[in-house]
Formats: C-alpha cells, structure tokens, sequence
C-alpha cells in the first residue's frame, strides 16, 4: 500500500486520532510517538484499495477525514457494505489479524486521508497503555456481536424486518441527539443499507414508507431520525 503524508496540521491529526474509542486514554506524548511512526494514505472521491489479508494482519487503518465505504465481494459479485465510516473511526479489524480470507475493500466517499499504523506499533502501544488494550478488546467484541446479529438476521428475517434491525443497530452505535430526535448522522444510501443486509436497493426503498407508516422512522434532508424505539424494535422481530 503506498502511502503518502497528510496534508492536514498535526494538531489536528492528533484531535481526530483521540475520538478513535481505543485511543482515548493515550497521552499528548504517546500521540506524538503514534504519530512519528505512522504513514498516510490519501484516496479521492470515489477511489477504491483493496487491502490483501497480508495487508489486514500488518497495518492497523485508522480515518483521520473524510468518509469510507468498507466492503467486502462475495462469491456472486455484489458488494457486501460492512460498515461506512467517518473520521475517528477504525477501519474494519486491520493491525491484528488476517480476519478475512478475500480482499476488504475501502472506497472513499468523500477525499479521505487514512492513518496507517504498523502491528508492531499497535503491540508496542498496547503492552504501554494497558486501557488501550482493554478498549480495543471491546471494540472487536462488540464488532464480531453486531456482525453476528445481522448474519442471522439476514439468514431468517424479511427485509423489513432486517432493515429495521440494521437502523435500530446503527442508531444505538452512531446515533446523535438533535433538536429534531434521534438521528444517525451518517448518510447512507439505500444501495449501501441493501448491501449490508443482503438486500437490493428497490427492496429497502420499498420498506421505508412501511417503517415510515409504522411510526418508526422519518427521512429528512437525507437524515434519517428514529421516531419510535418500541415500533422499530417491532418491525425488527425483537
């Protein structure tokens, strides 16, 4: 993966490093030393990198601006979207292990600049800051739960029902508190909603007037705000 260096001011590299969960306990020296040893890599609107599962065991990605979709292909050809990111977040589980026999792929959505950080790095810093550790365990369990439940979820639930599920999911994860209600603040596309749960564009556009309908949830401004906690939920089969 080539890389290049971030044409933003190191100070506000650092900020945007401290809203990554697992990082929040490391000091203004610790960042420094993180940031001395990393790299960068810059991607436009709409550039796609596949990162190799060699690629996934070695470097740790972390978004310091910008917006990503992360993705993986299955057997059929269709994107499969595991998550879309803004800044401060990780990138899937890079920097540990080969999680994925196949390509991750990160396409931009927006310019991106990407922080890379060796597994060397990350090791060093997790044996320093035990509490870093501790965060980033939290943080993969958590991911590997959520995963799980929208696997099963896909395997016996109808679309409505995993669409319902998957906001309810990104809600409780990302969701912001606005003078209008809750809101996820991430703007997805139906095609990307579709894809992570294993259903195309059409079928998802058709299930939002049902939640709509049900009380559940209302799109504004390409926002979509949580009207009801208890409808969603049962539009969710829980």
């Amino acid at each position: 993966m080539s890389t290049i260096r971030a044409n933003l001011p190191t100070e506000e590299i650092k900020r945007r490093l401290s809203w990554v969960d697992f990082l929040a306990p490391l000091s203004e020296d610790e960042l420094d030393g993180l940031l001395r040893s990393a790299s960068f890599l810059r991607l436009e609107v709409g550039e796609v990198r596949a990162i190799s599962a060699e690629e996934q065991s070695e470097r740790m990605l972390l978004l310091v601006d910008g917006q990503l979709q992360v993705y993986v292909m299955a057997p059929s050809e269709r994107e499969l979207t595991l998550s879309v990111l803004t800044s401060g977040s990780a990138v899937a589980s890079t920097g540990l292990v080969a999680r994925w026999a196949r390509d991750v792929c990160i396409k931009a959505l927006e310019p991106s600049v990407v922080c890379c950080v060796d597994r060397k790095d990350l090791e060093a810093l997790v044996r320093a800051n035990p509490e870093v550790g501790l965060a980033l365990a939290r943080l993969l369990a958590t991911r590997v739960m959520l995963m799980e439940d929208r696997w099963a979820d896909m395997a016996e639930k109808d679309v409505l029902a995993r669409l319902a599920g998957l906001l309810y999911m990104l809600i409780e994860s990302e969701g912001v508190m606005t003078n209008e209600g809750p809101m996820i603040p991430t703007h997805y596309t139906h095609q990307q909603l579709g894809s992570m749960i294993g259903a195309n564009r059409e079928a998802v556009t058709r299930a939002f007037p049902e939640l709509h309908k049900e009380g559940c949830v209302e799109v504004r401004k390409r926002r979509i705000y949580v009207r009801d906690f208890d409808a969603l939920l049962d539009c969710a089969g829980e």
